[in-house]
């Protein structure tokens, strides 16, 4: 067989059909993953009170998070009623 000459100018593309993606119904949420099951309040604080909280949180013998310690200082609130 001899080969194929193409006119001038003409643009040759050559496509290959590819299978489509199956998708699954296992589909996984976008976005960080749920952490609790608790109900997530959302409280603006005073950067004086801020302060105060941090200062708090170093002097734990645990290294706590400001959710964290926002808790247990709710606890300790909440007991001394």
């Amino acid at each position: 067989m001899g080969k194929l000459a193409l006119p001038l100018g003409s643009s040759f593309c050559y496509q290959e059909v590819m299978a489509k993606a199956r998708l699954s119904d296992n589909k996984k949420k976008m976005g960080r993953p749920a952490t609790g099951i608790g109900t997530m309040i959302g409280v603006r604080v005073h950067p004086d009170q801020l302060a105060a909280l941090d200062s708090w949180i170093k002097h734990q013998p645990d290294e706590l998070s400001r959710p964290e310690a926002v808790r247990r200082l709710m606890e300790i609130g909440l007991k001394g009623q």
